[in-house]
């Protein structure tokens, strides 16, 4: 599939927000790291390219998407080390598109300190307005930019391994590599 024109006869995609992405293989499958012009506005885990380029275009379905690895390739190797070895945040330059309260909570996660899980109320507690559980666990599940907002590191309540939008197994392991790195 040819994302560069992907749009439907009719629709036109706003050339101001060209997205260009990459795909590598990891030892979770594969990450697909997007850029914008501002940054780096997701991150994706999957089994294959196909799955990770159709997530892609429902996440950014107005935007011109354009595989172009070379352009992404820091911000992929970065990526790819984390989950190798995430000894320290992945730092990136980020463009974060979300509601004000999808904003909140993801500014909340991005406090958690590799390492260190907590559990959705004790991120509810760091969210400044509604701190509905459930609410929380949504924005988490909505979240675009894996690893750079670390969702993996949210637990249910009773401190098991909950949903992950990646996958439980592929959570679990980035979980245990982060608190063995510590």
């Amino acid at each position: 599939m040819n994302f560069a024109t992907r749009l439907a006869d009719g629709e036109t995609a706003n050339a101001a927000d060209m997205i260009e992405y990459g795909i590598d293989g990891c030892d979770l499958g594969n990450v697909l790291v997007a850029r914008s012009k501002i940054g780096v506005c997701a991150i994706l885990l999957g089994a294959n390219q196909d799955e990770m380029e159709r997530s892609l275009a429902a996440i950014f379905p107005m935007s011109l998407l354009v595989p172009n690895k070379p352009h992404v390739r820091d911000e992929l190797a970065k990526a790819v080390q984390f989950i190798a070895s995430p000894k320290d945040d992945l730092d990136l330059e980020l463009d974060v598109r979300g509601t004000p309260f999808q904003h909140r909570v993801w500014d909340a996660l991005r406090t958690v300190k590799s390492g260190r899980p907590v559990t959705y109320a004790q991120l509810a507690c760091r969210v400044h307005g509604p701190k509905s559980l459930r609410a929380i666990a949504q924005a988490c599940s909505e979240n675009p930019i894996a690893l750079a907002i670390p969702c993996h590191r949210v637990m249910g309540n009773s401190g098991s391994t909950s949903g992950y939008r990646w996958g439980v197994e592929r959570k679990r392991a980035l979980v245990n590599r982060e608190v063995a790195a510590a």
